[in-house]
């Protein structure tokens, strides 16, 4: 199982679909499109800006707790359909999760209370995986890393309303803190081996060098790790090149 991880906007789905495709394996996209919670979310964290500027410094967010857990949910019944196979790809960690939820807590957005029963249920859903302890993390972790810039450009691009700075201003402040928390959960992240891909550099979605750069340090880490044979790695860069001289 190979995961990607990224903060929103860092093209961890256009990578996923890349990836998929490139080792004829499955993709398993974070729910999104049909996330009925997601909009309510973001105009939650508006809602409880206001309220605290206007003198009411316990209001919260009340769709931040539900959309965890649903994130939770879903991540989960994911993570073991992608088990079942070698090099399937999930295109969000469910460690990030956490992440969210904890930051929206110190933002005001949930409750201690909320967050204390999210960690719990978190920990004794990760107990409740199959029992080969190989297999409760990925094989490979793939973070795509990207600058403030880079990710505002790439939110802009795919123009759901509900994330653009222009329609809530109150997005700056959370998207520059998430990023914060991600440069701190990607010091400390030891469940598994760990590629790093500068977001910022590649654009692996619209330029055909970047994307078979990337995807080559993909495949030599894989090969690495067993994942993929030699004959498979050198299958593959004989694709690349022919993919280059198209």
């Amino acid at each position: 199982m190979i995961t990607l991880s990224g903060i929103i906007g860092s093209g961890k789905s256009s990578l996923t679909k890349i990836l998929a495709e490139e080792l004829d394996t499955n993709a398993y996209y974070e729910p999104v499109k049909d996330n009925p919670v997601l909009p309510l979310f973001y105009q939650g964290n508006e809602m409880a800006a206001k309220r605290r500027a206007a003198g009411d410094q316990d209001a919260t967010n009340p769709y931040a707790y539900l959309l965890q857990t649903y994130f939770l949910n879903r991540r989960f019944a994911m993570i073991k359909q992608a088990m079942v196979d070698d090099n399937n790809i999930l295109d969000r960690s469910i460690y990030e999760d956490e992440i969210f939820m904890r930051m929206n807590t110190e933002m005001g957005n949930a409750t201690q209370v909320e967050y204390d029963i999210y960690k719990s249920l978190l920990a004794n859903m990760m107990e409740e995986l199959p029992l080969a302890a190989h297999k409760k993390s990925p094989d490979l972790m793939i973070m795509i890393k990207v600058s403030y810039e880079t990710m505002l450009s790439r939110i802009a691009k795919r123009g759901r309303d509900y994330e653009q700075v222009e329609k809530d201003p109150t997005l700056e402040d959370y998207y520059q803190r998430l990023l914060g928390h991600y440069d701190s959960w990607l010091g400390e992240y030891d469940a598994s081996p760990l590629l790093v891909i500068d977001g910022d550099r590649y654009d692996f979605m619209s330029n055909k060098a970047d994307r078979v750069a990337v995807l080559e340090e993909i495949e030599t880490k894989l090969y690495e790790l067993g994942n993929i044979s030699l004959e498979q790695l050198n299958t593959l860069k004989q694709q690349h090149q022919a993919y280059l001289a198209e």
